[in-house]
């Protein structure tokens, strides 16, 4: 008689069987492409509590009892504020697929709801810098982040129509303010959809981002209010109807950008002009042309 497994098990499975090709897959695939994760890595896998980040949880999880090469993980969740309903959540569904979390508290709600300028960024600068700091007490030097391959359509997006910047996510970076440490997204490649789907298959509800800018624009009447992010969204969505690789697109151009055909750039917060080689070009109108 087969033994009846129990809702965690199930959930774990569900990732290697009906969500092989959508979620391990892809997990896998950049984990290898961009070099995410090296013999005696301790990683700090961080839990907002919302869809992507319990999930890289639980990946990270089969990964750990799966992968040839060694490596050691802490869940931490760090709460900015929630309300107790949505605290309580993330304990409840962390016990239900039994991932052993961390929660250490702030205030980063109070902080960011009262800045005059840029809240959003205040947040997430806050937050990140917040894990870093908790990850390098616990002995880790890498932080995992749940951003999926929409999130990082959505950014360069985003950098483009707002922020006149062609400017990508990039998989992987190292820390600025803390030495040593790194900064990983083992999601990349996973599409927000299938996320979705997965949940949706094991009846599993997450929390919201729960600040009040989102309540704000979920109360919209067109459900984007002052989001310019969900504005993106809304955008890709209706480019898709005419071309459903739209988002393929996008993506694949940030690996494949072509510096000689644009007439300025930034490296490492340094700004340079196509003009500084220009005459050194071979081809005299290539800059007319596009040909070089």
């Amino acid at each position: 008689m087969a033994r009846t497994l129990t809702p965690c098990e199930r959930i774990e499975r569900s990732i290697l069987t009906d969500f092989r090709k959508t979620l391990w897959k892809p997990f896998i695939a950049a984990i290898k492409q961009y070099e995410l994760i090296r013999e005696g890595d301790r990683i700090a896998v961080c839990i907002s509590g919302g869809k992507d980040s319990m999930l890289l949880a639980k990946l990270f999880q089969v990964l750990h009892r799966h992968s040839a090469v060694p490596f050691e993980m802490e869940f931490i969740v760090m709460d900015p504020g929630y309300n107790p309903r949505n605290r309580q959540k993330i304990i409840d569904n962390a016990a239900l697929m039994e991932i052993p979390i961390r929660i250490f508290d702030s205030d980063i709600f109070d902080a960011a709801t009262h800045a005059e300028r840029n809240p959003c960024y205040l947040c997430a600068r806050m937050r990140r810098g917040f894990l870093y700091d908790r990850a390098q007490e616990l002995g880790c030097n890498k932080i995992a982040l749940g951003h999926h391959f929409n999130d990082v359509v959505e950014t360069t997006m985003l950098g483009m129509l707002y922020g006149s910047q062609l400017q990508a996510m990039l998989p992987k970076l190292h820390s600025r303010n803390f030495a040593g440490m790194e900064l990983i997204r083992p999601m990349y490649m996973i599409h927000e959809d299938a996320i979705k789907e997965w949940c949706a298959a094991n009846s599993l509800t997450f929390i919201q981002c729960a600040c009040r800018f989102v309540e704000q624009r979920d109360q919209s009447e067109d459900g984007v209010g002052d989001s310019k992010r969900q504005e993106v969204k809304l955008l890709l969505r209706q480019l898709r109807e005419t071309n459903p690789d739209v988002e393929k697109s996008i993506f694949n151009s940030i690996h494949t950008v072509t510096l000689d055909t644009f007439p300025g750039w930034k490296i490492h917060g340094q700004s340079y002009s196509y003009l500084e080689d220009y005459d050194q070009w071979p081809d005299t109108f290539a800059g007319m042309t596009g040909k070089r």
